[in-house]
């Protein structure tokens, strides 16, 4: 009687034992993810250490509230023009004295976010430099700031303490193609091209640049066209939806991809997809873009006339 009341005891004292904590973050990813809402807001209140990056176009949108101990960059800050041409990607060595100074480590979670409806490019294009410098935990935040507003999670107006990180500890590998690679892949026919761009920018409709149209052999794929309604907010379509929407167009994973739109944020999009949802092996980005494209009279294009189905999908 007495060992069966030894045995009743300890497992009454295992039951009543404290349970393991909760893990923190994911350690590793290997390439971006997405984020859920409520997935942050957990890591939040448990308090796991994190860094947590707005990038919405307008800095006063930062300031009427943000995400707590969000800290605020500018798209633009993350490009220029070079050689005359605008909105290029920088060398490396700025994005590595940018992301020190943003407090950015290699060995904590980075969770972007950008308002979660039409700039959620801006997003993606800083997950992208991230992982191209190697970060292996970057998480974009699904829905942005507009689904956690909408479902009313903590909002704040304080600027985040920030402390300087080290530099990253790796080299910055985009993945990148020139603009000979694109002339190359349209006179051998060995890489799919494909345009991130809104369709009537794509058949030459509307554009901002010199010439409008779309390069030789492109396919369009929009970029938003990767999001679904949510309630009021847009949402990344289930990564079933995504890979058959793909390969509708024949863009499918045994082919050597370049994409390309105005001036990369839109192709960071399609690249996200593909590349970090989708495990595509071979993706690059023309960072030139249809920026530089257009404005090079060497260079052929087609316009409305040559627009097929792709451009009307």
């Amino acid at each position: 009687m007495r060992s069966a009341a030894l045995i009743l005891a300890l497992l009454v004292i295992g039951c009543a034992a404290p349970s393991t904590p909760a893990p923190g973050p994911v350690l590793s990813t290997g390439r971006p993810a997405l984020l859920s809402t409520d997935q942050l807001a957990e890591w939040q209140r448990r308090g796991d250490s994190l860094r947590v990056i707005d990038v919405r176009t307008d800095p006063f949108t930062y300031l009427k509230g943000h995400l707590p101990d969000a800290v605020y960059v500018n798209t633009e800050t993350l490009r220029a023009a070079e050689g005359g041409t605008p909105m290029q990607v920088f060398a490396g060595q700025w994005y590595a004295q940018l992301f020190a100074k943003l407090g950015i480590r290699w060995d904590r979670p980075v969770v972007v976010y950008s308002a979660g409806e039409t700039h959620n490019i801006d997003a993606t294009f800083l997950a992208w430099l991230l992982a191209s410098y190697g970060h292996p935990r970057v998480f974009l935040l699904d829905g942005g700031y507009f689904k956690w507003e909408l479902e009313q999670k903590p909002i704040a107006k304080h600027y985040p303490k920030l402390a300087a990180a080290p530099p990253p500890p790796g080299a910055f590998r985009p993945a990148t193609a020139t603009v000979d690679d694109v002339r190359r892949a349209i006179e051998r026919h060995d890489a799919l091209l494909v345009d991130a761009r809104p369709p009537d920018q794509f058949s030459g409709e509307a554009g901002a640049q010199m010439r409008r149209g779309h390069i030789p052999g492109a396919i369009n794929h929009y970029w938003q066209n990767d999001l679904g309604q949510e309630g009021f907010g847009r949402v990344w379509k289930p990564v079933g939806d995504l890979r058959a929407s793909y390969a509708s167009q024949g863009i499918t994973p045994g082919k050597r991809i370049i994409l390309y739109c105005n001036s990369t944020t839109e192709a960071s999009h399609v690249f996200f997809a593909l590349s970090y949802l989708l495990g595509y092996p071979d993706v690059r980005i023309y960072t030139g873009a249809w920026t530089e494209w257009a404005e090079r009279t060497d260079l052929p294009v087609e316009g409305p006339p040559a627009a097929g189905p792709a451009a009307r999908q």
